[in-house]
């Protein structure tokens, strides 16, 4: 069982109970997804057309991707290097810092790769594929050259796993299953841990923490105490909360409206 703590631990350091910096969206909707990296820039997909935002929620960039086919998933793992992934397509390519792709569209079924439902970048610009016919993940370099595997993980763990959603960080990956839990492998595919948060529709790891969305609250779940508490957000963003991220002391909420900056301030 997790233990719960009254108080906002937020990792020592920070605490969203300040005032609101915007009281209206920057990025105005409808947004079908967006991410942040860890600088702080808004990467907001509208259809097939990417935007960048600042930190600030400054438009900056736009670009039609309209070739690539339908996006399914962005991860800012590099800062204005943005991934994009077409499960549809089975295309995944990395973006420039003009939201253009970077060298050629890698197509995935035709490298050998025919039922990657999902993918993230890595270390040393490589990727992580978690392939639904083998039921496992697979990290790739650049070239799609295999690094690692983890072998078939409903052998390995007893469990058919279904992730929605996977991310780096700290030479570790997170993989997000709703039904059993976010699953941790190292860089070599090595299965380390279960950590036990189901029903999660969004997650991010920052620094000894993973934030998250569960049945629409976002809560934050400390990696060290494994403590969880809730994110005290207006009742005006929580009652319309359909995604949320937090970077640099600000939280990113994604609502039927559009995006709003949340600032958060230092504890006392």
């Amino acid at each position: 069982m997790i233990p719960h703590r009254c108080t906002l631990l937020f990792t020592g350091l920070l605490t969203l109970s300040g005032s609101v910096a915007q009281s209206k969206p920057v990025v105005p909707g409808p947004v079908d997804a967006f991410t942040t990296d860890e600088v702080g820039n808004m990467y907001v997909l509208r259809g097939d057309e990417l935007e960048l935002y600042n930190a600030q929620g400054a438009s900056w960039l736009r670009n039609s991707l309209k070739t690539f086919g339908p996006i399914s998933h962005l991860d800012a793992f590099y800062s204005l290097k943005p991934l994009i992934f077409s499960q549809e397509q089975g295309q995944l390519a990395m973006l420039d810092n003009t939201l253009a792709v970077q060298g050629s569209v890698l197509n995935l079924p035709r490298n050998g790769f025919p039922q990657v439902v999902l993918a993230c970048a890595s270390v040393q610009n490589s990727f992580w594929f978690f392939d639904q016919q083998e039921l496992g993940l697979i990290r790739v370099d650049a070239q799609l050259r295999k690094l690692a595997n983890t072998g078939r993980l409903d052998q390995l763990l007893g469990i058919s796993p279904a992730p929605i959603a996977m991310q780096e960080f700290d030479s570790r990956l997170y993989m997000n299953d709703p039904t059993n839990g976010i699953l941790v492998f190292d860089l070599f595919g090595t299965y380390m841990k279960t950590i036990p948060l189901k029903e999660v529709s969004s997650f991010e790891v920052r620094s000894g923490s993973l934030y998250f969305v569960q049945r629409g609250l976002p809560q934050v779940y400390d990696m060290r105490s494994f403590a969880i508490d809730p994110i005290p957000l207006p009742e005006s963003l929580l009652e319309g909360l359909i995604d949320f991220r937090i970077e640099r002391g600000r939280a990113y909420v994604l609502t039927s409206s559009g995006i709003v900056i949340h600032e958060a301030v230092s504890r006392p």
